[in-house]
């Protein structure tokens, strides 16, 4: 089986990173801060889909690299807000930032890493720049949503909602503005808007009841979200809970497949496929996926 990390793709965004991170900070400090946010690991997926998502739109990923590094930035940045906000202790089995670190370096440390995407966007058009504004806005807005859900009364609408926004925008942007930097037509990039965004929900709906099954390892935090199997099980108890959440992933994936088959087959049409089961439904334990 093909892995991620044996795609040219991804090991062009790796070393690129590495690259960046290394050259452009000279305080100690914050270098420590940037590599040891590097040591956390992570597939690289949202600037893996970027860069994909232009070569099937004819583009060619040295074209994007600056963007994919943006987004990548962006989503680290992101992180380490949120373990701040939720009081994450681990993050993929290594210490949080704000705890290794403290808080107040932690949060400037994802600031400079926002200043520095914005940077690295700013080379590209207007259009893949106000696409990379507005996922950082709903970003922000989907975090609030989630933060506002505890200890409330949280509905499955505000659950899609908070997800879509927090999770969902940051793929959708990612696969629209590779469709951009290549040059694609507004449909397309719609159409790729809707795949990332899809992609992104499945993820973040498996990452959930992942979390849910107690089936997650690396991540520690003092703070849960209210997530979509919790809202199932208060209504139609544990079991059905898991099938209906298992069932909204095969839903979004199916959708995700689908614009994706609308595009010629390629080899960036079939990494993206790849890329898509590897982060959702072959994330599912055995007995969970034939669960229903």
């Amino acid at each position: 089986m093909v892995k991620i990390e044996d795609l040219d793709e991804y090991r062009l965004i790796s070393n690129a990173k590495n690259d960046a991170i290394n050259s452009m900070v000279d305080h100690p400090h914050m270098k420590d801060m940037l590599l040891h946010i590097c040591s956390c690991g992570g597939k690289n997926i949202r600037s893996l889909m970027l860069l994909l998502s232009s070569e099937i739109c004819g583009g060619r990923p040295e074209e994007s690299i600056n963007a994919a590094l943006a987004i990548e930035f962006i989503h680290s940045a992101s992180l380490i807000h949120d373990d701040v906000l939720d009081g994450g202790l681990l993050r993929r089995g290594v210490e949080s930032v704000h705890r290794k670190y403290g808080i107040p370096a932690a949060i400037l440390c994802g600031d400079f890493l926002i200043s520095r995407a914005i940077s690295l966007m700013s080379g590209y058009g207007s259009d893949a720049v106000n696409e990379f504004g507005k996922a950082g806005m709903y970003m922000a807005e989907g975090e609030v949503i989630d933060i506002s859900g505890s200890g409330v009364k949280f509905t499955e609408q505000e659950y899609f909602e908070c997800i879509t926004k927090k999770t969902g925008s940051l793929f959708a942007a990612s696969a629209c503005i590779g469709a951009y930097v290549a040059g694609a037509d507004n449909s397309i990039v719609q159409n790729l808007r809707l795949f990332g965004e899809n992609v992104g929900n499945a993820y973040q709906i498996v990452d959930d009841l992942l979390e849910y099954l107690d089936e997650l390892s690396g991540k520690d935090s003092k703070y849960g979200s209210v997530t979509l199997p919790i809202i199932y099980r208060e209504k139609e108890g544990h079991e059905n809970a898991v099938i209906k959440t298992v069932q909204n992933v095969r839903i979004h994936v199916r959708d995700a497949k689908d614009i994706l088959f609308s595009f010629p087959p390629s080899d960036a049409r079939d990494l993206l496929e790849l890329i898509t089961d590897l982060i959702t439904i072959d994330m599912l334990p055995v007995d969970i996926i034939n669960f229903d």
